[in-house]
């Protein structure tokens, strides 16, 4: 029996359909792996849903969010604000440019995503960006951070790595600011294995970021396998950012079934709302109206002031139900602790309290009925 089959309701669950199957199995016999026509053709359907007029597929959500800090022109001596509640990719890639982050707090327990007026106060003279992350899939109040940029000069990019298909105002998150990274990893939304994407709106941006993602080169293999290119310049210092024929050709099948796979987690999103309102000291981040605009990447409760979640963590596995906790807050890791000198008072009171319950698109009901009868027994405990 594998890991996942070893648990009654898994964190986050992969379907695989036969037309996925045949689809991977025609690209391995085509004979070509390596970036092309289907890495072109993901990118143009993926731009297309998000209605961004460039995106550029990469390895991982870490190569898109690097890329994009690039185009802002993230560099040495300059800082980025961004809020420590977020997975550790985002603090690396900012560092990897050479510029500091800055760490800003959240809203509270209602609202896990960045609190305006604390990246706000977050911003000082060295800053030269702002990464808008939308937590578990839900959008933050992104506005407010392209105002406060305005004011500043500086640049907004969207961690948009949870909200593959969400929007705000009718608009795909990833949109609103420079440029959009996103995240395909196995447990996301829209998982490819590995992989990601970066959009914008900016030709300028989109420029940079292609030749960066491909070692600097002015041509790609695929232009030269197809005689349309002989050789090739290096006019930057690039890295290998590429995603391969396989992943593209997975991808392009999951953006088609992400409008199903959203409302699934949507229904199961509703449903854990419901039969968890009535435990006492649990809240379940976000409100009501913001479910329609949700991906629903994540389902984070917030446990009872004073429960022991490693306790209850062991009680649910114990019932083979799987947990996770996102995040340990950057600020807390022994590489950043140095440079957490800003007070992060909601962050920090809700860092031992926040738990992550299983949610996919296919979940059943009575796996989310599962879920919350065990929880409800752990806490009672």
């Amino acid at each position: 029996m594998s890991d996942v089959d070893s648990w009654r309701v898994p964190l986050a669950d992969l379907e695989v359909d036969e037309e996925l199957v045949e689809e991977v199995a025609r690209v391995v016999s085509g004979g070509w792996w390596s970036m092309g026509p289907r890495v072109e053709q993901f990118e143009a359907a993926f731009a297309a849903a998000t209605d961004a007029r460039h995106a550029l597929a990469v390895a991982n959500g870490t190569a898109a969010l690097h890329l994009a800090l690039l185009a802002a022109g993230c560099g040495p001596g300059d800082e980025v604000v961004l809020p420590s509640l977020n997975f550790v990719a985002a603090a690396n890639s900012i560092t990897h440019t050479g510029a500091t982050p800055v760490f800003c707090d959240v809203f509270g327990p209602d609202d896990l995503n960045a609190d305006p007026a604390d990246v706000a106060a977050a911003i000082t003279p060295r800053t030269k960006a702002i990464l808008a992350l939308h937590y578990g899939g839900y959008p933050c109040e992104i506005e407010s951070m392209l105002e406060l940029a305005a004011r500043e000069g500086i640049t907004v990019i969207e961690d948009a790595a949870h909200a593959p298909g969400a929007r705000r105002g009718g608009r795909a998150c990833g949109t609103f600011g420079l440029a959009g990274c996103f995240s395909f990893f196995s447990n996301k939304n829209m998982p490819t294995g590995e992989g990601g994407m970066v959009i914008t709106n900016d030709d300028d941006a989109a420029a940079r970021m292609k030749l960066y993602r491909s070692h600097g080169m002015t041509t790609l293999t695929w232009d030269r396998h197809r005689g349309h290119a002989a050789s090739y310049d290096v006019v930057v210092k690039g890295f290998n950012y590429r995603l391969d024929e396989l992943r593209a050709t997975i991808g392009e099948h999951r953006l088609r079934t992400l409008p199903a796979e959203n409302a699934g987690r949507l229904r199961a999103s509703a449903r854990y709302r419901e039969a968890l309102a009535g435990i006492d000291g649990l809240v379940v981040p976000f409100h009501a109206a913001d479910q329609q605009s949700s991906a629903h990447h994540l389902l984070v409760v917030v446990l009872p002031e004073g429960v022991d979640r490693g306790a209850v963590r062991a009680r649910l596995h114990e019932a083979r139900v799987q947990t996770s906790v996102h995040y340990p807050p950057i600020h807390s890791f022994t590489t950043y602790a140095e440079s957490a000198h800003r007070a992060l008072p909601q962050t920090d009171a809700l860092a031992p309290r926040l738990l992550t319950l299983p949610i996919f698109g296919h979940i059943t009901d009575e796996q989310v009925d599962l879920v919350v009868t065990e929880l409800r027994s752990a806490l009672e405990r």
